[in-house]
């Protein structure tokens, strides 16, 4: 879009230096969201502090990865989605689970369908759900705690699917066969 640069070690800013090398070290590689966050040392700490946080949620990985893949597919973030789904594979959330998500379709359990309409009013409404949409997001087992862990992962996501469209981020190559697009079809979020 506007040419962003993608940094590796050797050109990234010094500030971003120490997060590319343990991006390395985690992943074996760097991805790409990280060698356009590199760009800002303070963006891309801000979104490893989050996704840290995120991570340390009551939410179990089914949920994390329901709350993720929403807003990845809602924002029609063609980085995110396939890699999420490569995520949830390695935390071992079922295809099922994953599939549904990325197509639209019904989830497994009305708790993890509550939870994905929840976040997709959130994001929608942008934040301006209202006390029927609380009171059914309780109903299915949520509380408060929920409430602000879905929108402690909508920061984060945003941070990235936005990132994400502005540099027009390649989708990483152990991605590649999880590539997405989004079917006619939206969920609606009543």
């Amino acid at each position: 879009m506007s040419n962003f640069p993608s940094h590796d070690l050797d050109s990234a800013p010094e500030g971003s230096k120490p997060l590319l090398e343990n991006s390395l070290k985690a992943f074996g590689r760097l991805p790409g969201l990280h060698k356009v966050l590199s760009e800002s040392p303070q963006a891309f700490e801000g979104y490893q502090v989050l996704h840290k946080l995120f991570t340390e949620t009551d939410f179990d990985a089914d949920e994390l990865t329901v709350v993720w893949q929403t807003i990845n597919v809602e924002h029609e973030c063609h980085y995110c989605v396939p890699a999420h789904t490569g995520i949830a594979k390695m935390m071992k959330v079922s295809d099922d689970i994953s599939d549904a998500l990325r197509n639209e379709t019904a989830l497994p359990t009305a708790k993890l369908e509550a939870l994905r309409t929840f976040t997709l009013q959130m994001v929608r409404s942008r934040g301006n759900v209202t006390e029927d949409q609380m009171a059914a997001f309780f109903d299915a087992g949520y509380g408060h705690r929920a409430v602000l862990d879905v929108v402690l992962g909508l920061a984060q996501k945003t941070m990235s699917n936005y990132i994400n469209h502005m540099a027009q981020t390649p989708v990483d190559e152990v991605f590649r066969p999880l590539l997405w697009t989004r079917s006619n079809t939206h969920i609606a979020a009543e």
